[in-house]
């Protein structure tokens, strides 16, 4: 199995070199390149085209969040396959919320262990995303308080509408109208829950279930489940 190629972009020096020690110790992992600020962090993207990017949130003349979204508009016309690992200190609704709009494919917290931000890396290679359980928590929350009362109507079918949660985010997030039954099953989807175990939860056929998840890839726009899920919460649908 090949190494996956990673990149550091940090501003501080001792931080950036203490990571870089760290994830040279690691098997399955190799540091090809770092960059103090989101400019050389930008043109180092597009040159060492690595695997996956670590970038940090509070860099001096771009955010990372920002740099996120750059590189984000630049990968979908180049097709780059870089996923990027937002790590931080900060764990704040804004920053959390505005990093998956941004394009963020995982979001790790600063204070966690070496080994724990390996597994990190190496499930955001995969095409997993990597969310701290009080960051989920926050997406979660954010996604509940979105959503509509009980209607009075039972004629037609509720939907909810994953909309932008604030002015910022409405360049990036589109809206899609989602059933509160393919919601459900989004949901499960996101717990890693097989079509069986679903029809299953939800005393529905498997076939039902299929029809569902057909659905629910056409309205987010993906490929599979897994960018499915991961579209889910960087929106804020599900947490």
């Amino acid at each position: 199995m090949s190494e996956i190629s990673i990149i550091l972009i940090e501003d501080h020096d001792l931080t950036r070199m203490g990571l870089r020690a760290a994830l040279q110790s690691q098997t399955g992992v190799k540091v090809i390149g770092e960059a103090a600020n989101a400019t050389q962090g930008l043109k180092l993207l597009e040159t060492a085209k690595p695997d996956v990017a670590v970038v940090d949130i509070g860099l001096p003349d771009m955010d990372g969040i920002e740099l996120t979204r750059k590189f984000k508009r630049q990968q979908a016309e180049t097709g780059q396959a870089t996923k990027i690992l937002i790590l931080t200190m900060d764990h704040t609704e804004d920053a959390v919320l505005a990093a998956f709009a941004a394009g963020a494919d995982s979001y790790y917290m600063k204070e966690t262990s070496i080994s724990k931000l390996t597994e990190a890396i190496q499930a955001t290679y995969t095409g997993n995303s990597w969310i701290d359980p009080a960051i989920a928590n926050v997406v979660l929350r954010k996604m509940r308080q979105g959503l509509p009362g009980d209607s009075s109507s039972n004629d037609k079918p509720k939907t909810v509408k994953i909309e932008a949660l604030a002015s910022e985010y409405e360049q990036v997030l589109e809206t899609y109208p989602l059933t509160q039954r393919e919601l459900e099953i989004l949901e499960l989807i996101v717990a890693g829950c097989s079509n069986g175990q679903i029809a299953e939860k939800l005393y529905i056929t498997v076939g039902t279930v299929k029809t569902h998840v057909r659905n629910i890839l056409n309205k987010l726009c993906a490929d599979d489940r897994t960018q499915a899920a991961v579209r889910a919460l960087r929106s804020g649908l599900v947490g």
